[in-house]
């Protein structure tokens, strides 16, 4: 059984568990997507509170979902840290989320956005679907990034223009050079947030990403639009640096799995070797 209804027990422990994140310094996201993760095992109801969860009902429960790998690890990882929190609190004396198994990670493959989809979704959005998918598109922001866009706090002038303090994984900030026009689009925007809650704050990551995801409408997702600008960027520039730096990861090896490869290079360039070994 499931609904939308997280019971008081659980809702004090979410949050106390939210406190101690806060205190770990943790970013923003990490914390929403961790809790959201451990308010959805609430909502299913398989105990008064989460201290009193079988390791068998969580095994099943996690079974029963036909998640993504990577999506399935992030919430084994959300889980096993809830009940390490429990123990060292003193809540509970065993992380039941043991009981989990590992799951392999996947490799993932570059996975841009068909430019023709992007095209027809910023000429049917309104402006502000456009600002978001733009910023997606265009700069290469993960959804999380966009979704704590704030204007009079991040909007900085250099020498040349106007650029964005973008907020990052793991509290990492970067600065990223802005077009002219969406710097003046920015710059016209009310105060606050640029995606304003209506509950306060910001909306979330998850719901800017559904917001992008419903525009492109033919299942392109959000992050399709990152895979994008890193493809382009890479192919005007051959610079794979400047593509890590665009797109804030510490990890070379992650940036390569955001470029695609032109596989009509790569048969122009095997067809081009051969015909020099005939020749020659």
């Amino acid at each position: 059984m499931t609904n939308n209804v997280v019971s008081p027990a659980w809702a004090t422990e979410i949050d106390s568990w939210r406190v101690a994140m806060k205190a770990m310094r943790l970013s923003a996201q990490t914390i929403e997507l961790r809790g959201y993760h451990v308010r959805r095992l609430a909502r299913a109801q398989l105990a008064a509170e989460p201290w009193q969860i079988a390791r068998s009902d969580l095994l099943e429960w996690t079974g029963r979902h036909d998640w993504r790998r990577e999506t399935a690890r992030a919430v084994r990882s959300s889980f096993r840290r809830f009940w390490a929190w429990g123990i060292s609190t003193g809540r509970t004396t065993e992380n039941i989320a043991d009981v989990l198994p590992m799951i392999r990670p996947e490799q993932p493959q570059p996975r841009p956005a068909a430019p023709a989809t992007v095209v027809t979704a910023l000429r049917a959005a309104d402006k502000r679907i456009v600002l978001i998918l733009r910023l997606a598109n265009e700069l290469g922001m993960r959804r999380g990034e966009v979704a704590q866009v704030h204007p009079e706090n991040d909007l900085v002038r250099d020498l040349v223009g106007w650029a964005l303090v973008v907020h990052g994984k793991g509290s990492r900030k970067r600065v990223l050079p802005l077009p002219e026009d969406l710097a003046q689009l920015l710059r016209e925007a009310p105060p606050g947030y640029l995606f304003p809650s209506p509950n306060g704050g910001h909306l979330s990551p998850h719901w800017v990403g559904t917001l992008a995801t419903r525009a492109l409408a033919d299942g392109t997702t959000m992050h399709q639009l990152r895979h994008l600008c890193a493809t382009e960027v890479h192919q005007q520039t051959r610079d794979i640096r400047l593509v890590q730096t665009l797109l804030g990861h510490s990890s070379l090896a992650t940036t390569q799995r955001y470029v695609a490869v032109d596989d009509s290079k790569v048969r122009e360039a095997i067809a081009d070797r051969s015909r020099r070994w005939r020749d020659g």
